[in-house]
């Protein structure tokens, strides 16, 4: 699915600053915002993928006008009452009008000081099915996207690039959003800058992406 988050190559929106001071929140409120979001009682079947898709979901205007940490907070209020843990009066209130059924309690703050933030997200996966592609092999890239979230940047596809190398085969970031949890190979693919970018045409730069084996073409 094409959304707005997906900007890589688009015009228009000028220079990437990269000399902007690097801090981890610009202000008090965007630290709570990420402390809630880390201890707040959630369903099983989220994901990262899972909410990734529902932030796309918010309108191109929406997106490019909020703070990064309003998309958050937007993008997990929308998940809590979408699973049933909380209400849309609750959210506009600011106060739960009882426990939500069958939820376990949120993590104290020591708890996430201590642990959870400490938690590495393990995305590799057993699968059965052996790696199609070997480093030096040519690729195509899918030139088509996918009905829901997807890690295939829209700028490569139907780009021809080379694997550089195989990952192992870890979790499908398309499937998992849809709460299947698909493993399936992963390389690092590289790319020439000129047969992306017209304005790189006498470039001799290469960029690399990790791909899923799924989003090449079928040899």
């Amino acid at each position: 699915m094409d959304t707005i988050h997906d900007l890589g190559g688009r015009q228009g929106f000028g220079r990437v600053d990269t000399h902007e001071k690097e801090e981890a929140f610009h202000s008090d409120w965007e630290a709570r915002i990420y402390g809630t979001v880390r201890a707040m009682t959630r369903p099983g079947d989220w994901s990262i993928d899972w909410f990734r898709h529902c932030r796309e979901l918010t309108p191109p205007v929406d997106y490019l006008t909020r703070n990064y940490y309003d998309q958050w907070l937007q993008a997990y209020a929308a998940m809590l009452v979408n699973s049933g843990y909380a209400s849309v009066e609750e959210i506009v209130a600011g106060k739960a009008a009882g426990p939500a059924p069958d939820a376990p309690p949120p993590m104290t703050g020591e708890f996430v000081r201590t642990t959870a933030k400490n938690v590495a997200i393990i995305a590799e996966r057993d699968c059965e099915t052996p790696p199609a592609y070997a480093p030096g092999d040519k690729v195509t890239v899918r030139s088509a996207g996918a009905p829901g979230h997807t890690r295939l940047p829209a700028y490569l596809r139907g780009r021809r690039g080379v694997v550089e190398a195989y990952r192992g085969t870890h979790i499908l970031p398309d499937a998992n959003a849809l709460g299947e949890e698909r493993a399936e190979p992963l390389y690092t693919v590289g790319f020439n800058a000129a047969n992306l970018w017209p304005d790189a045409e006498d470039s001799r730069d290469r960029m690399y992406a990790d791909m899923w084996e799924s989003y090449f073409e079928p040899v």
